[in-house]
């Protein structure tokens, strides 16, 4: 024991001292840096866990060449682009990991979605808790505003679009985005889609504009005008179309499969014709030959189908499992029973008959209208391989990283759109799992009144991606110059460093930018955001109280007013035996359209709400006698609200979620759906966060400060108390909690402090890298809130530096 323990010293010793030979390498040398590790400027230690953590053992070619560039030695922005799959986000990785360990700085790490967030938290605490920095998510209700400010250690803030727009700005207010080393990006091309591209350049833009110091990578599909991006990024960009598994494009027509080459004048080759034996009732069920295509793979190998709505996902996966052989039912049947089983748990004892029907044979599907639960079981099954098809929806092919030998696109739209390119490139992108297959392939299924389109958008050249600040009547420049007001000539100075002013030929044909700046700047100013006055610099701008609010909650601006009058008037009346009235006060304004009461289900859960709660109803607008009529059919006379009437709807759900915790029962008494349920709670968890930073800059609004901060405690995890420590996990959803709790660990010191090896036999369906996966994220929260206290205590004890003396 004795010479294991001088074993670990010595190779500490030895990390150590490379980093130390690395931190001396870049005081003596300019920012121009040479190698100053082994593992591109990183100690050994890094390529060791790389193998350790993730069963790397060796980069790609086009990863060895792409941290070599001279514009990454010199920590100069870079866009590199590559295909799905081909390996895009280790290179980020080791690009963040030189930042914190070398230049001991922190780094932000942008994803589009809460699933990928937390997936990131939990694959990249290992490296934080082995190289002693911090892991912090970014998501949904979570993160700290200002970040807590750390002396000795880095933090990696792993965040959503927005989280990391809203983390920008507070760093910005706090003088410390020079802080932040590295930003990246994943998905930079989304830059190009609607509000959430907004949110992206304004982001990017806010760093460029105040941090000299702050590289910036992002990484990328292959887009058509790459250069306007570099101009705006001020960036070198690097390309290769590396896939680790080889590709094979086909388009279905009729009973014809082609190969789709680009070179041939029709853009598609006679490849071969479908050899499948098809009944007279089975050709009726299934005209585009979806059986024959699935069953040509699985159970083999692995196959997902990409439907155009939800319900066709359902109906597909149903079909196939009519026509497959009684052998399917006997591949891995334990591991699907207890798929069924930990199913059966995650839905407090119920189930959806379509899943229950089809699992046995190896199939599910995989769309919104699942619980987060849900899906992650389904994630993790066939990702295990235990289920061998997945139907799902387009949302899975930019969510998760679950390829598969063959993608089949059921048709060539997402609901009634055609889809676009860089949507069909995701799909197809998921063809061919590296390290398990030789191959991938895609089958794009056309009907002949198609076939122009397809032809257009398997060989059409990448999409072009445009500012979207002018998206939504111009919400995103708003946004913008609402947050930098300070002058009217840096206002200009800041607006002439986007995307938007790059592309002010193609987008401002109408008006200028110029033009735009000041009509944006006389409606803040008639909104009351912002108050323009003559000084000796030319016009000074200064933010209201409401525009700091709105800016600093990431608050819609179209919303703000709304808002304000909400919660003044709630402060008049505010009911606080129960939460219906705060529920009420943090429900989406943006969910209220997609609300269509079942009144029969109102009225009878209005009729179970307290005298006190009835009066806070009437006083929101929404009288009994309203509700009554309704649910008996009859015409209402009286001029109500229907927004209120839709927002205190949806807040009967919460509450009755928040009461029952029980997502099924809720979802069968509301007649709405799971998912939509879940994405109302996970909504509204992310508005009553935006409110409550919206309420600490008015001091009238001081009693929702407290009593918001426990709401958006609630509605994150709407669990039972004792789950919500370990809830608290990175990715730990209610059905794993249930599981670990029965098993023992009831607490978060519990976790952190487990044997990945126990846990993983303690449990079903846990696997090995799962377990190491919730002991690391565990470890790393202890950390985190350890490190935020130690912050604490040494502020209280500190000298102060304006200590009067003699």
């Amino acid at each position: 024991m004795a010479d294991e323990h001088l074993t670990e010293v010595l190779k500490e010793a030895v990390v150590t001292e490379e980093i130390n030979v690395a931190m001396q390498a870049m005081e003596t040398v300019s920012t121009v840096a040479t190698d100053l590790g082994p593992f591109f400027g990183l100690p050994t230690k890094v390529k060791e866990l790389i193998y350790k953590l993730r069963g790397i053992n060796d980069l790609y070619d086009w990863q060895k060449t792409c941290l070599n560039l001279e514009c990454v030695r010199q920590r100069r922005n870079l866009i590199y682009s590559l295909p799905t799959s081909g390996g895009k986000t280790l290179v980020a990785e080791v690009l963040i990991l030189k930042e914190m360990l070398c230049r001991k700085k922190d780094c932000l790490f942008i994803l589009p979605y809460i699933s990928l967030v937390q997936e990131k938290v939990r694959g990249l605490a290992g490296f934080g808790l082995e190289l002693d920095f911090m892991v912090e998510e970014y998501a949904g209700s979570k993160g700290r505003f200002p970040p807590v400010k750390r002396r000795n250690k880095s933090s990696l803030y792993i965040a959503t679009i927005e989280k990391g727009h809203s983390l920008v700005n507070s760093l910005i207010e706090n003088g410390r985005l020079d802080n932040v080393g590295l930003v990246v990006v994943d998905e930079l091309h989304m830059l190009g889609d609607g509000s959430r591209g907004a949110i992206i350049e304004m982001t990017l833009a806010k760093v460029l504009y105040h941090s000299k110091q702050t590289q910036v990578i992002g990484m990328s599909a292959t887009l058509g005008n790459i250069k306007d991006i570099q101009t705006f990024l001020r960036a070198e960009n690097y390309t290769n179309d590396f896939r680790p598994v080889q590709l094979s494009e086909y388009v279905k027509l009729s009973d014809t499969i082609y190969e789709v080459a680009p070179q041939e004048e029709d853009c598609l080759k006679f490849s071969r014709l479908l050899n499948f034996k098809y009944s007279s009732s089975m050709q009726k069920m299934d005209p585009d030959h979806i059986i024959a295509l699935v069953t040509e793979v699985i159970p083999t190998y692995s196959c997902l189908v990409f439907c155009p709505t939800q319900k066709n996902c359902e109906n597909v996966v149903g079909m196939i499992c009519k026509y497959l052989k009684e052998e399917f039912l006997a591949l891995k049947k334990k591991e699907k029973g207890v798929l069924l089983k930990e199913l059966r748990v995650s839905g407090s004892g119920t189930m959806c008959p379509v899943l229950k029907k089809v699992i046995p044979y190896g199939l599910a599907y995989h769309h919104g209208g699942l619980t987060s639960g849900e899906r992650r079981l389904v994630e993790e099954a066939y990702s295990a391989g235990v289920l061998c098809m997945l139907a799902c929806t387009s949302t899975l092919a930019a969510g998760i990283n679950l390829p598969a030998r063959r993608v089949i696109l059921r048709s060539p739209y997402v609901a009634t759109d055609f889809i676009r390119r860089s949507q069909y490139k995701q799909m197809v992108g998921r063809a061919g799992r590296a390290g398990i297959d030789t191959m991938g392939e895609s089958i794009l299924i056309i009907q002949d009144k198609d076939r122009i389109m397809a032809k257009q958008l398997v060989s059409a050249p990448m999409e072009t991606c445009y500012s979207n600040l002018t998206h939504s009547d111009g919400k995103g420049v708003l946004s913008l110059i609402l947050s930098m007001a300070t002058t009217l000539e840096q206002v200009k100075d800041f607006m002439s460093g986007t995307l938007l002013s790059v592309q002010e030929d193609q987008l401002c044909a109408e008006r200028s930018l110029c033009d735009m700046v000041t009509e944006s700047l006389a409606f803040l100013g008639e909104k009351g955001l912002i108050t323009v006055s003559q000084g000796p610099q030319g016009e000074t701008l200064e933010i209201t109280k409401l525009g700091r609010a709105t800016y600093k909650s990431s608050v819609d601006l179209t919303q703000c007013h709304v808002l304000y009058k909400d919660l003044s008037k709630g402060l008049e009346s505010l009911m606080l035996n129960s939460y219906l009235h705060l529920l009420f006060l943090v429900t989406p304004y943006d969910m209220v359209a997609q609300c269509r009461p079942d009144w029969m289900a109102f009225y009878r859960q209005f009729a179970l709400l307290s005298a006190s709660e009835q009066k806070m109803s009437a006083a929101v607008g929404v009288p009994e006698s309203f509700v009554a009529r309704k649910a008996a059919g009859q015409t209402v006379k009286k001029s109500v609200s229907m927004a209120a009437v839709q927002r205190l709807y949806l807040a009967l759900v919460l509450f009755t979620l928040l009461k029952e915790t029980n997502l099924w029962s809720v979802a069968e008494r509301f007649q709405m759906s799971r998912g939509f349920i879940q994405s109302l709670l996970s909504s509204s968890s992310a508005f009553c966060s935006c409110v409550l930073h919206f309420t600490e800059e008015f001091e009238e609004f001081w009693p929702f400060k407290s009593l918001l901060a426990e709401l958006s405690r609630r509605l994150s995890y709407c669990v039972t108390a004792e789950l919500v420590p370990l809830m608290e996990v990175a990715g730990v959803l209610e059905y794993r909690a249930k599981q670990l709790y029965s098993a023992g660990y009831k607490t978060l010191a519990h976790l952190a402090n487990a044997d990945p090896d126990v846990l993983s036999n303690a449990m079903e369906n846990l696997n090995k890298k799962q377990a190491n996966m919730i002991v690391a994220s565990a470890k790393m929260l202890i950390k985190e809130k350890a490190s935020a206290l130690q912050e604490e205590v040494d502020e209280l004890l500190m000298l102060p530096l304006d200590l009067p003396v003699a």
